[in-house]
């Protein structure tokens, strides 16, 4: 009979695997929580809008991201708080096993019942490992549905609303979480079914096969997201003839990006939040701008009736003045294709799963492993398998990958900024970062600490300072 993992004594107490995931969990919580009150102690503290900002941004302007940034933290620690809580009664009591075993009882239940009823045997059953994975897939996910939908409704009607941010009703909202619900379920139960039968069946190189599985589904999400999947929740349309069209496309041209399409995306339909960004692969590259980034937009024949809660007088503030400031933006991103950022975090990023999945491949055997975890011996879904070794024995590599990761992504932002500086957007891309500062009310002072943990994006006032040092062509 198995046991649980000692990893070594204290005092002639044993400290079993699973003890020793459940304090680095602890740990790694308190960390973060720790940060985010000195965060939140600096937010409270910060009074008079910075010097460096004084000639940009009003008093009143700076007062209103400072309440947003504290109503943030607060609902921030507060929720998690509560996922913490859930997560430590969630492997205290085992209850991601006792689940398991629920979904293969009732599993036995049903067959017997449809057997009876049509005479016709399913195959559900302890020995119908993918198919009682596809019924514990759906538990889990119903549950997280529920779960997570007070917590979304809050920071969306309540924080978001007291902020002048939400743009849409609750049915819109809500149909879109439905909608999002069975997407999900549609990609996420197949791929889960496939992978889980590569394992199975891959023999000494499933590991390899699993790795290949996972970047061919990723490749087919780029491609089929954005032109099947995202104008499900938002409306995108060519940006109109007019001087910013030509100026982008010539921008692009002069960088030699493969620009296919322009197009602008409905944001304002659900936030006033604004943004840009590009996608596509090889020669097919899209770019997208938000409604919000171009002052004074407006889609045509636009239903003013889904959209609430804002004034033209709002609207009509909000957003890039000039055309330039929308250029410095785009540049800014384009920025991140030329110096092939995209390539780098494409290319970590598989690096590591294939790592995991090579190491996964050492440790899914190890049955004492998962007894730690409450399950029994020889007894542990290969799903199972999977996700506790990635979700919780990796955990502790896992933490460091990701503040890893949010270094070298600052050392992008910062060199994004300079490749847009480089090409005459110096001043500009300086005034639509302080425009994106006010409109999103994104508070410009950050803990040193906090920041360099948890911002992937350098704060304002050092990016303001790394653009003045920009040599320009």
């Amino acid at each position: 009979m198995g046991l649980p993992i000692v990893l070594f004594v204290i005092n002639g107490y044993n400290v079993t695997l699973f003890l020793a995931v459940f304090i680095f969990m602890w740990c790694t919580y308190l960390w973060e929580t720790y940060l985010s009150i000195r965060q939140k102690r600096k937010i409270i503290d910060s009074r008079a809008v910075p010097i460096e900002l004084s000639s940009v941004m009003d008093n009143d302007k700076f007062q209103k991201s400072r309440l947003y940034a504290i109503d943030r933290s607060n609902f921030s620690l507060i929720s998690g708080l509560y996922h913490m809580m859930e997560l430590s009664v969630t492997l205290y009591f085992s209850l991601i096993p006792w689940l398991w075993y629920t979904v293969v009882n009732h599993s036995i239940i049903l067959n017997i019942y449809i057997q009876n009823k049509l005479s016709i045997d399913v195959g559900l059953g302890p020995d119908s490992e993918i198919k009682c994975s596809i019924i514990f897939f759906l538990y889990v996910a119903i549950f997280a549905f529920f779960d997570s939908l007070p917590w979304s409704t809050y920071s969306t009607f309540v924080i978001e609303a007291r902020h002048g941010f939400n743009k849409q009703t609750f049915g819109f909202f809500l149909k879109d979480q439905i909608k999002s619900f069975f997407i999900s379920m549609i990609i996420g139960i197949p791929v889960m079914a496939c992978l889980v039968w590569i394992i199975k069946v891959g023999g000494q190189y499933f590991y390899l096969y699993a790795f290949l599985f996972t970047v061919v589904v990723t490749v087919f999400l780029m491609f089929v997201y954005p032109e099947f999947i995202a104008p499900l929740f938002d409306r995108y349309e060519p940006l109109p003839d007019g001087s910013l069209k030509t100026k982008i496309e010539t921008l692009a041209a002069s960088i030699k990006f493969p620009l296919k399409k322009l197009l602008v995306v409905e944001g304002s339909r659900r936030s006033a939040h604004s943004n840009a960004y590009f996608y596509g692969f090889g020669k097919n590259k899209r770019i997208v701008i938000f409604d919000t980034l171009i002052r004074g937009f407006k889609f045509p024949n636009k239903n003013e009736d889904i959209t609430t809660q804002e004034t033209k007088d709002d609207s009509d503030q909000r957003g890039c003045a000039v055309d330039e400031e929308i250029l410095a933006v785009i540049a800014h991103e384009l920025g991140h294709w030329k110096l092939g950022h995209t390539i780098y975090n494409l290319f970590i990023g598989k690096a590591n799963l294939l790592l995991l999945f090579v190491v996964f491949g050492l440790l899914m055997d190890m049955d004492d492993l998962f007894i730690s975890f409450g399950f029994r011996i020889n007894d542990t879904p290969t799903i199972l398998r999977l996700f506790i070794i990635f979700q919780y024995i990796f955990s502790p590599y896992n933490t460091v990958l990701d503040f890893l990761m949010t270094v070298l992504s600052r050392k992008f932002e910062f060199q994004a900024d300079a490749f847009a500086a480089k090409l005459g957007y110096k001043d500009y891309l300086k005034s639509a970062l302080v425009t994106l500062l006010k409109d999103n009310l994104s508070f410009p002072v950050c803990d040193w600490l906090y920041s360099m943990f948890n911002h992937s994006h350098p704060p304002l006032l050092e990016r303001l300072s790394a653009i003045d040092k920009c040599k320009t062509d």
